[in-house]
């Protein structure tokens, strides 16, 4: 009698071929839709709890907002290393290390002992708020075969109003009985239950597919490691490792850098109307702080469905134009809300209008920045026009402030801030590439300028560069 042994075979797919089923997108698009909404929850329960946590500190009106304003550089400081992160250690990676970021900001920011451990631990909120820049990464790569991606996109970042509601509502059910310290454990606690949720999703198959062509050239197999780029339609430099240069090189510095502007124009238009909205109404419309307070609920609401409106936009008429459009209809509604007299409702009205065409083109935004770079460099490029918002936020804040002490009434003083700097957003947004969203091939979706059509011989040549 003989026995023989066998050594059982894995038959699991390799990360690279791993199918993306219906049943798979929709439980990543979940965890990165519950990411952001943490995210966000974290982001403005802080502003929302600030009022409190100064009275607790004795901290003055003007040094809260000082310390909010620090906070914000060291976030922008803290979010230069996302790109790197995303692209060097993957995007499911970079999911998990960016929510444990927001878990252990969320957790310390309850045991801070004054302002400088309340700048220093706020300014680790820089990876959790970033988690978008993840979202736009990972799921540009996911969604590649589905329809009406944009529209699938547009519901997870609709994350930000449901994040911003949350906090709201917990703060009110929770302040009164637990403090402002336990609060942020609460949000601590919810961001590392999301961290480890995402610890069950599947790798990007295109980050996958870089990383094993990379292994492959190293251990001199070319051969396997091109017909593995060309396996997921990837550049012929997918398996090189990069870094910040990699977004300035002559094919993309120009729209690196007029997507970064145009997110630092687009923010000063959101500190101005959005986190400053309340004050832009009473002082500008002369509408009482109580319905100012309804006013930007109700408009929150509006806005949740401008990213819907966006998102499905932008799949029919391009996610350039869109947001485009978005913010030329956003800064003339802003524009005519501040200037033509009305009753409280036609303000209410505008107001809404203003939000809805201010926030729901980053629906659109965020997607077209996962789409619009080479693979190997998205995560970087993204990010690096990304870190532009905090600075945005910084300089709405300053330049609405310096125009107020200059004798400028509120009135105009919001138009010279908010309405411009949307304005200037939607102009630089013009000159950012133009691209084939129809593709489903990697290299065809980040590679093909259709300014001006490439000819067969001009294709080659950037698919070999």
């Amino acid at each position: 009698m003989t026995t023989s042994s066998t050594t059982p075979v894995s038959t699991a797919p390799a990360p690279w071929d791993v199918e993306m089923t219906p049943k798979l997108i929709r439980k990543v698009s979940l965890v990165c839709f519950v990411a952001w909404v943490v995210s966000v929850y974290d982001f403005t329960l802080f502003g929302t709890l600030l009022p409190v946590i100064a009275e607790d500190f004795g901290w003055s009106t003007a040094q809260s907002t000082s310390i909010n304003t620090l906070a914000h550089v060291g976030v922008f400081i803290v979010s230069l290393v996302v790109g790197s992160i995303i692209d060097r250690l993957g995007r499911r990676n970079a999911l998990v290390i960016l929510m444990l970021g927001g878990a252990l900001a969320s957790g310390f920011t309850g045991m801070a002992t004054g302002a400088v451990t309340m700048i220093i631990i706020r300014s680790i909120t820089g990876l959790s708020l970033s988690e978008e820049v993840v979202n736009a990464v990972y799921l540009s790569e996911i969604y590649r075969k589905v329809k009406n991606k944009g529209l699938f996109y547009s519901v997870v970042q609709a994350g930000y109003p449901i994040g911003a509601l949350v906090a709201a509502g917990m703060s009110a059910l929770l302040l009164p009985v637990i403090g402002w310290r336990w609060s942020f454990a609460v949000a601590g606690l919810l961001a590392l239950c999301v961290a480890l949720w995402a610890t069950r999703l599947p790798e990007s198959p295109v980050f996958a597919a870089m990383k094993e062509a990379r292994r492959r050239k190293e251990v001199g197999d070319d051969d396997g490691a091109q017909r593995l780029l060309d396996q997921h339609g990837l550049e012929a430099e997918s398996h090189a490792r990069t870094g910040v240069k990699d977004v300035f090189t002559r094919d993309l510095w120009r729209h690196t850098t007029l997507l970064a502007a145009a997110w630092l124009f687009s923010w000063i238009g959101i500190q101005v109307f959005s986190v400053l909205g309340t004050t832009v109404l009473v002082e500008a419309k002369g509408v009482s702080f109580e319905n100012a307070l309804v006013i930007l609920v109700g408009a929150n609401a509006v806005g949740f469905v401008g990213y819907l409106f966006h998102g499905w936009l932008g799949d029919a008429i391009g996610r350039q134009k869109t947001v485009v459009l978005g913010w030329l209809a956003g800064a003339a509604s802003s524009l005519i809300m501040l200037l033509v007299p009305g009753s409280t409702w036609f303000v209410m009205a505008l107001y809404g209008l203003t939000l809805f065409f201010l926030t729901g083109p980053f629906a659109a935004l965020l997607y077209y920045m996962g789409e619009s770079f080479p693979a190997h460099v998205r995560g970087m490029g993204t990010n690096v026009a990304h870190v532009m918002a905090p600075l945005g936020g910084i300089v709405g804040s300053g330049l609405l402030s310096l125009l107020l002490f200059l004798g400028l009434e509120m009135t105009w003083a919001a138009l010279c801030s908010g309405t411009i700097g949307l304005l200037l957003a939607a102009l630089c947004m013009m000159g950012t590439r133009r691209i084939d969203q129809t593709a489903t091939d990697e290299s065809a979706a980040a590679l093909t300028v259709v300014d001006t059509p490439p000819t067969p011989e001009h294709s080659t040549k950037e698919h070999t560069r």
